[in-house]
Formats: C-alpha cells, structure tokens, sequence
C-alpha cells in the first residue's frame, strides 16, 4: 500500500510549472529608506551583468546619492516616458519600450510606487506584473511599511499614515526576498550626514520617523516577513517534492478540537503555548459523517470552540476525513510542517477502552516524529467518534438499523433452509455473510455487528449439529462458526467504512455541484442586476435562508442600500442596519451568529476583491437558534468570494462601457465642434465681407457689383440655412420625431423639384434626368424624398469638376424603385463606400481640403430606412466618378384615391452641406 503523504501536491506541482512560464521576481526588502535597498540592487545587477546577463535599468531612483549613481554607469538605461499632468509634466517608466526590447533582466526601483494619471497601470506592481507574464526577470526594491496587512501596525508604531501600499499577494508571488539591512544608529547616521534626505528635511525625518524606537520596531517587522517568506518556501519545497517532514526549522503548534464540552479549555491551553514560545498555531477540526449527526447543542459547542480558536489568534482549518481521524491530522500535520500536536484527553468508560481507540492514542502512535501533548480538562469530553451512533439524537437511526439487522438476518435464515440440501453446510454461512454485508453498506457498522452476533446466533441453533442447541459438536463446525465471525466482522468493517466514504464523497459532489451551478449562471449573467439576482437566489435556495446583498448607493458615497434580496426584501430593522454598517466599515463580518451585534436578525459578511469590500452579503435563517454548520459556513464563504469576483466583474464591464460612450462622445464632440467651426465661418464671413462693403462704400459700388455682393449674401445665408436644417433634421431622426407622411407620389416631380431648388449650385455643370416612362406612382413622403435627392445632388455638384456631368437616373427593377445620381468627381475608395453615410464621416477633396460637414449622406440614409428603403455609394459608369444609387420598395397603384387624405403641408427642405 503507498502512503499517500508521499506524493507531491497536485497545486504546488502547478504553481511551479507556473513560475517556469513568467519571470522571477526578486525583491529587495528594507525596514526604511535609506538602509540600501537601491545600492544592493544595483550590486546584484552588475554581479548578472558580468555573467553575460542582458540587463535593463528600466527605473532606478537614485535621490542625488552620489555612491548609488555612480553604480549605474555600465548599464543600460531606459529613457522614461513623459506624461502631462494638471499642467505639468512627469516622468515614467516606458512600459511599452521595455516589453518591446525584452531584456533577461529589468531593474524597477520603488515597488509601491503610484503612476500618473495616464498611464496604463495605477501602481507600478501592476507593470512589474505585465513584465512578468511576459517573461522577463525583474529586480525591485521595498520598505516594510508599504505592506498592506502591516499598514496599521505601522501607523501605531511611527504615527504616520503610509498612502502607497501594496497587497501582499505581490510579495507571495516574489521568487526571491533580500533583506537588506541597516542597524538604527547607522541609518540615523546616514541621515545625519544627508545621504538619505536634505539636511533640513533629515532633522525632521530623525524626530518623526526616523527614532530609534521606530527604527528597531520596523527591523523587527522586516526581519519577521523575511523569516515567514523563508518558512512558506521551505513548505512549498516540501510538498512539491513529497517530503514526508516535518523539518523542524521553525516550531508549529496544531491543536486538535471537536465539538467536546471541553474545547475552549484546550485552546486557551494551546494559546498560551504559542504565546509563551512565540509560533505559529493551528486550530483543526476533522469533520466526518459523524458530524452530521450532531444535534444542536453538539454543533453550537463545535462553532463557538472554533470562533473562539480565530479571536485568539489561531489560523482555523477544517478538514474532510474519515473514521481514522488520527491518521488525518498526521497527514495534515506533515504537510504544514507541525512540530508540536495539542490534543484533550477523553474521559471514556473502561469497556470503551477495550474496543475503540481513541484520537490520542492514534497520534501517540502515528506521530512519533512530532511532540504529542496530551493535556486534560475539567469538562466531561464528548463521547469518541466511533460510538457517536449512541447519541440521543441518533438513536432512531440505530434502532432503525438494528430492527433491519433482525429482519435481514431472519430473511437470511429462510432462504438458507431453502437451499440447504442442495449446499454444503460451510457454504451457508455466505448466505448470512450478505445480510451482513447489506447492514454495513446501508446502516453502518454497529447494526453490521449486531447481526454478525444475530447471524452466529441463528447458524449454530438451526444449522450446526445438535441442533436447536447453542451447542457445536463436530470441531469441524467450530472452525467454520470461528471463521464465519472473523470474515463477517472485517467485511461488516470495510463495508462500513465504505459507506462512511460514500457519504462524504456525496457530501463533497454536492457542495462542488452548488458551486458549478452557482458559477455557472453568474458567468451567463449579462449585467450586474443579473449577478446580484442569481448570487442571492443560489444563497437562499441552498442555505434555506433569506438572503440579500447591500451595496453603496454610489461608488462616491458610502451609504448602503439593498440592491438584491429573495424573496424580495426592501427594508431591514435598525439593529440588522447596524449591524450592516459596522460590517462595512471594518470589513469583517457582524451580526447574527458572530460576537458584534449578535442580536441582528441577518449574519453580514463583506464582499471583497482586490479593490477592497465592494458590498455586502446577509443570511437570516427562519429558525435563529440554529448554527451553521462547518460545511454550510464554507459553502457561504465560498459563495461570497465567487459573488464579489462576479460583481467586480459585471462593474468593471459597465465602467469599460461608459468609457467606451464617453471616448465616442468625445470623438463625435470633436468632430461637431471641428464641422460648425468651419461651416458656420465659411458663410459668415461672406456674409459679413458683403454687408460691410454695402455699408461703408454702398455709393461707390456699381449697381452690378451692388447685385453681385446682394446675391452672395443671399446665398451664403441659404448655405447656412442648409447647414442648420441638416443638423435639426439629424436630432430629429436621432430622437424619431421624424416620420414619412406616405402619399402616391409622381417622381417626375420630385425630381424636378429638387433640380430647380439647386439650380444656382448645379448652374456650372451639365445635369440630365432621365426617369422612365413606365416608372409606377410611388408611396413616399414626397417632401422628404425631395430632401434626399437635393442632399445627393449637392454632394454630386461639390465633387464634380466644372463643367462636369451629372446624371439622374431611375426606372423600376425587381420590384423596387432604382434611383441613381451619378458624378464625373474622383469617385469614393472601395473601403470607404459605407463609410460615407456615417455621421460627420468626409472624404478628402482633391485639393486635400475636407468638404462639407458629413450630415448630407447620413441624413439620406435615415430618411430611405424610415421608407424600408437602402442607399448604396457604387463606382460610376466606365470607372469614373461615384454613384449613390436609391432603392424604394414599389407597390401597386390605387384604381382610386385610395390615400390616407391629404398630408399635411410640410416646408420644404433646402439641402443642407452633405460630404463624403
């Protein structure tokens, strides 16, 4: 049989395949500026540089220190990146430039650094990150102080708020940890002589920060961090290559609880343990199918002993076992690297000594690697594990199982007396072995012993000569009823255990299956309203419970409200708030079930990401004395974690979404302004050139000059009035206010029309209309289709050259009207032809000025759709010049005035500054 403490772990093999695939990350850690982090940094890397090593200085904060920069020479400097900022200019470093030179290794001094605004990354461990993922090895720099878990034990220790912190999971992922350091007399003397900071600003460093108290405190935090990450790589090490341990580098104390009345005793002992030698300790429970059946009271004792295990200090781990507890704590023990095992005595009546053994005497005997103790207390333990099938609240159960065991046994002795003259008597007993066998797979063990006894009982009287006597004559029989017991008990034992098993690998199915279902619909959720419903609603139907989700009003105000609940749920009492409240502001979890505000009617647990707590999950049970359950506290746990990643996520997807609209504001603003910038000058200033040239020479000007200069006038007014008519036109196709008032309506007309409305712009080119004979009436707003042709007309004459040919077209094909306007212009590229209806959309003119504002083309695009029409921009006739061809669904003319009436009279519509 292999020992399954001997193989590596599955997660720590993948974590190291991980590793390979990115660069390594060695940090050099520091208790304060100034010990010489950035000089040790800069030593290794010319230490890789002389072993043939490519290394980049990528950012390398020297503080005018003339010793550190003189390091620098002989390595190859990044130049940094200049970004403006409120009217200033910063530098950083060029992330892009970097990860496109790809050197083995870069130099990035400052970890905890905050980037500018604009750049691409908030803090600079999210760059290091990215250089990381993208294979290349980094060297930085850290101070203690910027941990985030040691920020308030830093601001008690030097009065001072540190703003730039980091999470701790970046100095988990580091590959390698160099402390550097520095005793507090050399620092205060290297601040004395000003080589950490100017001397005016060192003297106030000295009485601040920089005290010797303060000094030796933050030494001890660096020193602390260093020794534990040394500690979590020798346990990393250790399970990647199946070391068996503990190596006893570092003492571990594990103390072992269960739900006995005797618990908080035993861990206030392991406490003071822990206390006293100053490590690390370890609260476990083992939770088998016994604990299922715990009642109430049973389970409340376990809870409290485990919550009391977290307030003292002690990491709280429950684990999945089996019957053999012993051999799961030893294995657990192993893995962690435990030197020292606490476990309470059981008080036991001496019968039970005889048959069961307990958990101290299993870890007496399987760990002899490790300093068991085995400490008494003053209450009466619970009962073993192996007969908690006697508890009061298992005895329906039991008795259950014994009144099968009785009746299976009586089965089996009938169909034995069936079968007996036709089988020989030993083979009988495997008739009695199945009944055995089925009360151990369907009740346990107990009732499979009982009728081991039962079936003996019932082979011997009826079976075995003399018979219906307890007496056995033949030695023959003895050896068979001998044999009968031991096979029966070892089955009845194995089958037992396999229902145990069976029973927590249902139990795990189970839990991982809520977990699949509830990610499952959170990742088909489309918007956070979607998250929220199915987190809520997997929570209640799981738990049976009430559940909701409180979030802030706005991310800017910190005001709570619900935003989710099942069953639906808008209002909460004043001490359920309260308890909501304190949750959120110290994000830990409050209210029922916890030691804040335990009279709350719903148990909060914050809901937190990366970012920090982003809202809040409450559970209210309908029975309030009930306690949950370990299995029921790591589904919450689980659930809430899978819900916060699932919120963050719907959240940044609507923040990407309104940075998308605001960028497309933006770039449509942008274009607006630059559009009416040029088209509200142009015809302004004629205007403005004319009237002031009527008004100061007026006298002088012939009357032919005077016309001349009224006409300009009156056509850079009607420009304009196109111009401000296209962009009214464009808001009211945006907002749908504008919709066709259908007619049957001759096209000859509105061609007409329209080609009289530009004659003054279509004068210097040569037009042809030629509309078919057989063209049909058709059911349009004649009005509006006049506007479209006027707008595709004007577009025409704007890119033709003088004296170009402008050709309109239409005649009915496959049951739509085909209207084409034709131009000798430059025409429109094949990749830009469905651009050109885009809203300020323009193409170039040939004198690379852009022409119109790029409303023409788009407003005829809205005009044909609210007809169920398309228009198209194709390549003109013999390849030269464009044609934007029309194309209008026919329908068969009425015999009668079949219209709706008369339709209203609408103005008529100038064409408006259209543009490719």
């Amino acid at each position: 049989m292999t020992d399954d403490t001997a193989r590596p772990e599955p997660e720590a093999l993948l974590t190291e395949v991980r590793k390979e695939n990115r660069g390594r990350l060695k940090i050099f850690l520091g208790a304060a500026p100034g010990v010489g982090k950035t000089y040790a940094m800069l030593q290794a890397a010319h230490e890789r540089r002389k072993e043939g090593t490519d290394v980049l200085a990528a950012v390398v904060e020297t503080h005018g220190r003339q010793e550190t920069e003189a390091l620098l020479r002989g390595l190859v400097i990044l130049p940094r990146k200049r970004i403006g900022y409120r009217g200033r200019v910063f530098t950083e470093m060029d992330l892009d430039a970097l990860l496109q030179r790809r050197p083995t290794l870069a130099l990035v001094d400052e970890l905890a650094h905050t980037n500018v605004q604009g750049s691409r990354h908030i803090k600079r461990w999210q760059d290091v990150e990215e250089i990381l993922d993208a294979g290349i090895d980094v060297y930085t720099t850290l101070n203690i102080q910027h941990l985030e878990s040691l920020n308030d034990i830093v601001e008690r220790i030097a009065k001072v708020r540190v703003r730039e912190t980091l999470p701790d999971k970046v100095l988990e992922m580091a590959d390698e940890i160099e402390l550097v350091d520095l005793p507090p007399d050399a620092l205060i003397q290297r601040l004395s002589e000003g080589k950490v900071y100017v001397p005016e600003q060192a003297r106030r460093a000295v009485h601040h920060f920089f005290s010797r108290g303060n000094l030796t405190a933050l030494r001890e935090l660096a020193m602390r961090t260093a020794a534990e990450r040394v500690d979590t790589e020798m346990l990393a090490y250790m399970r990647a290559h199946a070391v068996p341990g503990p190596w006893p580098t570092r003492d571990r104390l594990m103390v072992c609880l269960d739900d006995g009345a005797g618990g908080p005793a035993l861990v206030r002992t392991a406490r003071r343990m822990a206390e006293r030698a100053r490590i690390p300790w370890i609260a476990v429970h083992v939770e088998t199918q016994a604990d299922d059946r715990l009642d109430e009271d049973a389970r409340t004792r376990l809870d409290d002993t485990l919550r009391l295990a977290q307030r003292l200090g002690a990491e709280v781990v429950t684990l999945q076992g089996g019957p053999l507890v012993a051999r799961d704590l030893i294995a657990y023990a192993r893995s962690r690297n435990v030197t020292r095992i606490l476990v309470g005595r059981e008080r036991r009546a001496a019968w039970q000594r005889w048959f069961v053994r307990s958990v101290p005497h299993g870890l007496l005997r399987l760990g002899r690697d490790f300093e068991v103790t085995v400490v008494g207390t003053d209450a009466k333990a619970a009962p073993v594990r192996a007969l908690r099938t006697q508890e009061e609240s298992d005895r329906r159960r039991t008795l259950r199982g014994f009144a099968w065991a009785t009746a299976a046994v009586a089965v089996a002795g009938g169909v034995a007396r069936l079968v007996e003259l036709v089988l020989p008597l030993p083979n009988l007993s495997l008739v009695f072995l199945t009944a055995v066998l089925l009360m151990a797979v369907r009740f346990g063990l107990w009732p499979a012993l009982y009728a081991v006894g039962l079936s003996l009982a019932v082979y011997n009287y009826f079976f075995t000569a003399p018979y219906l006597t307890f007496s056995v004559y033949h030695q023959a029989d003895i050896l068979t009823l001998l044999f009968f017991v031991l096979v029966a008990v070892i089955t009845g034992n194995l089958a037992g255990r396999v229902r145990a098993q069976l029973d927590s690998i249902r139990q795990t199915a189970r839990r991982n299956a809520n977990l699949y279902e509830f990610s499952r619909k959170v990742a088909a959720a489309a918007g956070l309203d979607d998250v929220l419903w199915a987190a809520v609603h997997h929570v209640s139907s799981t738990l049976t419970a009430r559940s909701l989700v409180l979030m802030p009003r706005e991310p800017k105000h910190p005001d709570l409200a619900i935003a989710a609940g099942y069953p639906p749920e808008d209002r909460m009492s004043d001490t359920d708030w309260a308890a909501a409240e304190w949750a959120w502001k110290n994000e830990r979890p409050a209210g029922w079930g916890t030691d804040t505000l335990p009279a709350a009617g719903y148990l909060f647990m914050p809901l937190r990401t990366g970012r920090g707590v982003i809202g809040l999950l409450g559970v209210a049970f309908d029975k309030p004395g009930k306690a949950l359950s370990p299995e029921q506290q790591r589904l919450l746990g689980a659930v809430a974690d899978q819900s916060a990643v699932a919120i963050e996520r719907a959240q940044l997807a609507a923040d990407i979404e309104d940075a998308r609209l605001l960028s497309e504001t933006e770039t449509l603003r942008s274009a607006l302004l630059s559009s009416i910038s040029h088209d509200l000058r142009t015809p302004l200033v004629s205007i403005i050139g004319s009237a002031t040239t009527l008004s100061e020479v007026g006298d002088l000007v012939s009357p032919a000059d005077r016309k001349d200069l009224v006409g300009t006038v009156l056509e850079e007014a009607n420009r304009l009035n196109r111009f401000v008519q296209n962009l009214l036109d464009m808001t009211r196709l945006g907002y749908g206010a504008m919709q066709p008032r259908r007619d049957w309506t001759d096209l000859h007309d509105v061609v007409g029309r329209a080609v009289q409305r530009l004659r003054d712009v279509l004068e210097p080119f040569r037009v042809t209309v030629d509309v078919a004979a057989e063209t049909p009436l058709l059911w349009v707003d004649p009005v509006l289709i006049e506007q479209v042709l006027v707008n595709v007309l004007d577009n025409a004459a704007k890119y033709s050259p003088a004296n170009g040919l402008i050709v309109v077209e239409a005649a009915p094909r496959d049951g739509v009207l085909e209207l084409r306007v034709e131009d000798d212009g430059p025409g429109i590229p094949p990749d830009e032809r469905d651009l050109v209806f885009d809203m300020f959309y323009r193409v170039k003119a040939r004198d690379s000025r852009t022409a119109g504002t790029g409303l023409g083309l788009s407003i005829c695009r809205g005009l044909i759709e609210a007809h169920g029409g398309t228009i198209t921009a194709e390549e003109g006739r013999g390849q030269r010049g464009a044609a934007i061809v029309l194309r209008l669904p026919l329908g068969a003319p009425p015999v009668l005035d079949a219209s709706d009436g008369e339709p209203e009279a609408v103005a008529a519509q100038d064409p408006g500054e259209s543009g490719r």
